[in-house]
């Protein structure tokens, strides 16, 4: 990979990983949008580990505590709030890597590198995202996070294996329909992806341990890219979300799925 494909790759990825319009999606469309090779699935899920690195810093709060939660949940100290919600994350959690190991075991994840496929679910993602965000009450936070809200949006994270879905589009949209407010959801969806793509990233490292040094350089350096550009979105998505309604995200998903329709 050169430095410029590098670069592109980190931008995209830490861009679109937080804003609800599809990382995934937004990465297969590369090598059809430019004269670059297919970056591979491998590269893939190492821009999503240097994002992860960033939701760890950013909510480096919330992550330690629920840290003491996992800890409690042992026995090792007393905290019942973030020992409850340690373990909704773990339950959310559960669909996200049945559903990955399944789709990783049997060798599908090539198959849904298409066009079609993003497109169509950059459409119907996004409707439902608009309906969420329009019709959603927004009462809760993430405290107020319940086995059934764990649940309903662990099977929502699942989805967003498929590209064009949008894992933190999917995770935000259920969480909008549950009653979360806006940065509450954002805040929800990202806690839930640090066990999800932690587990990836394992999985990528196995996968790395048997690549080429050249490949494992590249997998390093774009993630290195991607953690920068990350945080920075984050950081204005959150900003964002505080003042306006994700109405924008919706309109831009429907025109690039209905445009990816016609163009390929």
């Amino acid at each position: 990979m050169t430095l410029f494909q590098q670069l592109l790759i980190a931008i995209v990825q830490g861009i679109t990983e937080f804003l609800p319009i599809s990382s995934s999606g937004h990465l297969i469309l590369i090598p059809y949008l430019t004269d670059l090779p297919d970056q591979g699935p491998l590269i893939d899920v190492a821009v999503h580990v240097g994002s992860l690195l960033a939701i760890i810093i950013y909510f480096w709060r919330d992550v330690l505590g629920l840290a003491k939660g996992g800890f409690s949940a042992v026995g090792i100290g007393d905290d019942p709030l973030q020992r409850r919600l340690f373990w909704w994350v773990v339950v959310g959690t559960i669909p996200a890597v049945a559903l990955g190991l399944f789709l990783k075991l049997g060798g599908y994840l090539e198959s849904f590198r298409v066009t079609d496929l993003v497109a169509i679910n950059l459409i119907v993602y996004g409707v439902l995202l608009g309906l969420a965000d329009q019709f959603g009450k927004q009462e809760k936070s993430f405290e107020d996070v319940t086995l059934r809200d764990a649940v309903l949006v662990g099977l929502a994270q699942a989805l967003a294996l498929i590209p064009g879905t949008s894992r933190s589009g999917s995770t935000m949209t259920m969480a909008r329909f549950l009653g979360y407010k806006r940065v509450e959801a954002a805040r929800f969806s990202f806690l839930l992806a640090i066990p999800a793509v932690a587990g990836a990233g394992l999985l990528a490292v196995l996968d790395l341990a048997e690549a080429s040094a050249q490949m494992q350089w590249d997998a390093l350096l774009t993630g290195v890219f991607t953690f920068i550009a990350a945080f920075v979105t984050m950081a204005f998505l959150m900003n964002f979300l505080k003042k306006a309604s994700m109405m924008v995200f919706v309109v831009y998903r429907v025109l690039l799925g209905a445009a990816l329709l016609v163009v390929f």
